[in-house]
């Protein structure tokens, strides 16, 4: 069982506190770690950061060109001929010879890159910010719609439609139920 470096640097000074006279080259034999970890450890109570690792490239990096060639081909394409992370590996491995990447780093790049390279291609295709005015005249234009509604008129539910009228030049509206039996105007009383 490997132990943490926290109890390692914990039970080597507990040692060192029972007997200060046990030298760091029996507590590095006993912990079977370097004498410079023991010296360490005497030190501080807390063990250093470990150092990250340089950065690697990735083995997908000379494919990027190829991939990214591919994602914008999808966007002229019909939905069902897109590419698949299957189809890609696929042609990498026909056009270009390139088997060394595993599918899930195919499949994690184009995750990736994919919303990206929608985004690039929508860039030059921005609308402009602004708004056009629309100047009607008065009694010029007017919008009209229909809609069945259920009315209750002397105690029953009766079905009528509801007629609208929109005024473009005001914004104003007017809605009016008739009853399409009798053809009655049900006008409220304002």
């Amino acid at each position: 069982m490997r132990r943490s470096r926290e109890s390692l640097f914990e039970q080597i000074r507990a040692d060192r506190r029972l007997d200060p006279a046990v030298s760091g080259r029996v507590l590095a034999v006993k912990y079977r770690v370097s004498r410079s970890t023991v010296s360490e450890a005497l030190a501080s109570p807390v063990p250093r950061k470990r150092k990250a690792p340089p950065p690697r490239d990735s083995v997908l990096t000379p494919a990027h060109g190829w991939i990214d060639e591919m994602l914008r081909s999808d966007l002229k394409a019909p939905r069902k001929q897109k590419h698949t992370v299957d189809r890609i590996r696929a042609r990498l491995l026909l056009e270009h010879d390139f088997d060394v990447a595993s599918y899930s780093t195919v499949r994690d790049y184009v995750r990736a890159r994919r919303p990206q390279v929608i985004a690039e291609a929508r860039e030059g295709r921005l609308h402009l910010e602004g708004m056009v005015p629309q100047e009607k005249l008065p009694g010029q234009e007017a919008e009209v719609d229909f809609a069945d509604v259920w009315v209750e008129l002397a105690g029953e539910s009766v079905k009528c439609v509801m007629f609208t009228l929109r005024l473009s030049f005001s914004g104003r509206s007017i809605h009016r139920p008739v009853d399409r039996t009798i053809g009655v105007s049900y006008v409220p009383a304002w």
